[in-house]
């Protein structure tokens, strides 16, 4: 961790003295480690310098400071469509949708280098120049590197769902979050949510259809013997005891969206027999 000069580590067994050296909210991520091998680090080496964004930081090497501001149209050499993914993993999803869509401008948040290694590799063997990405902390990255209204759509695709109730104030999705998405969408502009979990996903429709500033696109669609969630509640799909009577009658789920490709992480929550719960909702103008 890189600590400027003027902010001081606390003292073994003392908290330190600048209390702004602290989180004000718990992350949402557990640090791991960034070492890079193999093919990861070659690409690392190649690719870093022109497509890893390296904003100052303020506490910590995932930090933005205040005062730093993305430049889209001089990062990418252009203006076009800017869309966001929030914990982009290993690149699978933004590599296949930057592939199709080269006309619009990719940006990649997330924590683990090793995965935005593994994105350099797909930028590389697929020669895409529309992709970009940064290690940091995605509220920070909302609140302070990027513009008001500068991205067309924000995906946030099987985040850490924090099963344990002591946990859950660490979820990326809770009603504070959505302010910051909210200033960063343009008039009209979509977040799109998937999950593996029926817990979190019950959390994410409530969140947003709690929010004024956006409106379910499919609202009241896949209620019923149509929902995933009904099916996971009556057949006990992960673990939990079986509650034959329970229906979700309100619905509101998105089909799944066409731009997302099979991951290998969905495609392993797949095959252990969960299911995959989608939302997507439009910022009110």
């Amino acid at each position: 961790m890189s600590i400027p000069p003027e902010r001081k580590l606390p003292v073994t067994g003392r908290a330190v003295e600048d209390p702004s050296f602290y989180q004000n909210e718990p992350v949402s991520f557990v640090r791991r480690g960034n070492r890079l091998q193999g093919r990861r680090a070659d690409a690392w080496e190649r690719t870093a310098h022109k497509y890893i964004i390296e904003p100052p930081r303020k506490r910590t090497n995932t930090s933005v400071a205040d005062g730093y501001e993305f430049d889209q149209a001089a990062v990418y050499g252009r203006k076009a469509p800017l869309i966001v993914e929030i914990g982009s993993g290993l690149g699978e999803a933004m590599s296949h949708a930057a592939s199709g869509n080269r006309d619009t401008d990719f940006l990649a948040v997330e924590v683990y280098r090793p995965g935005l290694a593994a994105l350099m590799v797909r930028v590389e063997n697929n020669e895409l120049t529309n992709v970009r990405a940064v290690q940091a902390n995605a509220p920070e990255v909302l609140d302070l590197m990027l513009p008001e209204a500068s991205a067309e759509e924000i995906w946030i695709f099987f985040s850490d769902p924090w099963h344990k109730t002591r946990h859950h104030k660490r979820r990326l999705i809770k009603d504070t979050f959505v302010p910051k998405l909210e200033r960063v969408l343009v008039p009209g502009g979509v977040v799109r949510l998937a999950t593996d979990w029926s817990n979190y996903a019950e959390q994410m429709r409530e969140v947003f259809d709690a929010s004024e500033a956006f409106t379910n696109l499919h609202p009241g669609e896949r209620a019923g013997e149509a929902s995933n969630l009904t099916k996971v509640r009556r057949f006990g799909l992960e673990k939990d005891e079986k509650d034959p009577e329970f229906i979700d009658e309100r619905g509101g789920w998105a089909p799944r969206f066409e731009g997302r490709t099979l991951t290998g992480f969905e495609g392993k929550a797949l095959r252990a027999g969960r299911l995959i719960f989608d939302l997507a909702y439009r910022k009110t103008a």
